[in-house]
């Protein structure tokens, strides 16, 4: 009885020590080298690979056996059970870490906003749908292990169609938003960070999955769209490609207007801000009316939130301008002649 707890205690120790030796490895060489982040997302294996090493330990020690008494085939069942489930979380944490680091080194050596952003969705949808993949061949193998499974094995297989058929039907819905994910992530329509309008509603991509994708709305609302709404109804994309956004502010002013002078105007405080990109400017009288101008100020900025702080700033400043310097250009309601 003393042996079997010693080799368990002696598993135990080794297992432990595994794990801590491989984590300061890692915490060591991404300390050297801290401009590849795949050596600290590998520090995530670190559970299930401690898992992974008890499990095979046991199997191959077999102590548990001897100190519950236990004959049969079921110690070394659960076993190696608990070792395919280890593998299998192991090797979604291994694939992750090697998708983002991936995704950092093409992020490095490539400055372009817009195909980053197209990259970055693509690698979140392989991740998700290779992550699927191991959780189910995963889970098919562990069940496989069961004699029962597998003497129901071809009557499954032949069943497989009729089965086929009606779990399409019941799952109509959520095999069509898995395509459509797929369909979104590399048919480039819509990506992670891009600025859409979705029943007239404005916000920014935050994540998308293979059923829905969350926008994040100006108050700090998400917005969860099913992804078949983007391949089956029309929707604005502002940011396809190119983050930059042309803002615009509308004023209608009196008929006396300054309209040069209120183009300075608008030019210095376009200088006095960080919000304009420097690109492009226009101060324009588009329209008339018969008692107003209509005058419109464009600028261009980097991307949807300084392009929407941008405007509020331009239309302050504009207006207080036109108060203080020119009160008479702000609109009036003339109720007789003169």
């Amino acid at each position: 009885m003393l042996w079997p707890l010693t080799v368990l205690l002696v598993i135990v120790v080794v297992t432990l020590a595994v794990g801590w030796i491989v984590d300061q490895v890692l915490q060591r060489v991404a300390a050297r080298r801290p401009e590849a982040p795949v050596w600290p997302l590998l520090r995530r294996c670190r559970i299930p690979l401690q898992l992974v090493t008890l499990a095979s330990l046991l199997m191959a020690a077999r102590p548990l056996e001897r100190i519950f008494g236990i004959d049969g085939d079921a110690p070394r069942h659960a076993e190696l059970l608990l070792l395919l489930a280890a593998l299998g979380w192991l090797a979604v944490r291994f694939v992750a870490a090697g998708l983002e680091a991936f995704l950092s080194r093409y992020a490095t050596r490539n400055g372009d906003v817009a195909r980053l952003r197209r990259v970055r969705t693509q690698i979140g949808m392989l991740r998700r749908v290779v992550s699927a993949l191991i959780v189910v061949v995963t889970v098919a193998v562990m069940l496989l292990t069961f004699s029962a499974m597998r003497a129901v094995g071809a009557g499954l297989l032949a069943s497989a169609g009729i089965l086929g058929i009606v779990a399409g039907i019941a799952a109509q819905s959520a095999l069509g938003n898995f395509f459509a994910g797929l369909q979104i992530a590399f048919g480039d329509t819509v990506r992670i960070g891009d600025t859409v309008v979705v029943d007239a509603q404005q916000g920014v991509v935050e994540e998308i999955t293979l059923s829905y994708l969350v926008i994040l709305l100006w108050d700090q609302r998400r917005l969860i769209v099913p992804v078949s709404y983007f391949v089956n109804k029309p929707f604005e994309n502002w940011t396809r490609e190119d983050p930059g956004l042309l803002a615009s502010v509308v004023l209608h002013l009196d008929h006396s207007t300054p309209v040069e002078a209120l183009r300075e105007a608008l030019h210095r405080c376009l200088g006095g801000t960080p919000l304009w990109d420097g690109t492009a400017w226009a101060l324009q009288v588009t329209d008339t009316t018969p008692s107003t101008l209509v005058v419109r100020a464009t600028m261009t900025a980097r991307n949807a939130d300084d392009a929407a702080l941008l405007r509020f700033t331009v239309r302050e400043q504009l207006i207080a301008y036109l108060r203080d310097e020119h009160p008479g250009a702000l609109p009036r309601l003339r109720t007789g002649e003169g």
